[in-house]
């Protein structure tokens, strides 16, 4: 990854981003608080990543037990297809190499679950790795909502950005003439779902 244009930590730009999709699958739907919030809010952006030609890296945790990501998403111009793993943390060497085809990244996009392990074990390791990274939060979730949380705020301890799906969206288009502005605008005339982020985010059940 070297040859990085020079970004600003903290900004985004289209160039220089990848979208890593974490674990949306079909035995998670049934117990993640907020699953079908999320998942509108992941849809949003497989979208945006598909139209603003952004790199989009998907994996699965242990699949033959957890099941295939959830049919809604449509992962096909996922770089590498869909990778498995055991692993909690997105970064294995199937992610690793994908990674380093990407010559000018600088940041990484990151949602899916859970919150509190794979999310933020692969947030952890990718700053690691001198990443900028961006966890959006109205696309992630756990079980629990404590665990959500209290993750978030952890993840902010470790220099990543916790953001909204708005807020990402918009700092990659950055004009309005941008001119895949009217395509992506589509995706957000309908607010985004809250996901019990302003609601009862102190519901710990």
């Amino acid at each position: 990854m070297s040859g990085r244009l020079h970004v600003s930590p903290g900004t985004l730009s289209p160039n220089c981003t990848a979208f890593l999709l974490c674990d949306m699958q079909e035995k998670f739907k049934p117990v993640i608080k907020h699953f079908d919030d999320i998942l509108e809010v992941s849809v949003r952006l497989v979208k945006v990543s598909k139209i603003l030609g952004i790199p989009l890296i998907v994996t699965e945790q242990y699949p033959k037990g957890l099941g295939k990501t959830v049919e809604q998403l449509d992962v096909s111009h996922a770089k590498g297809g869909v990778f498995a793993k055991t692993k909690f943390s997105m970064v294995i060497p199937e992610v690793e190499e994908q990674l380093s085809k990407l010559a000018n990244l600088t940041a990484v996009v990151l949602f899916g679950v859970e919150t509190h392990v794979c999310v933020e074990q692969t947030a952890i390791d990718l700053v690691k790795r001198g990443l900028d990274v961006h966890v959006v939060a109205d696309a992630t979730s756990s079980r629990s909502m404590m665990d959500r949380m209290i993750a978030f705020e952890h993840l902010r301890q470790s220099g990543v950005m916790v953001t909204t799906s708005e807020a990402v969206i918009f700092q990659l288009l950055g004009d309005k003439d941008n001119e895949k502005f009217k395509e992506v605008q589509a995706l957000v005339k309908t607010l985004a779902p809250t996901s019990g982020l302003y609601t009862d985010s102190c519901d710990n059940n």
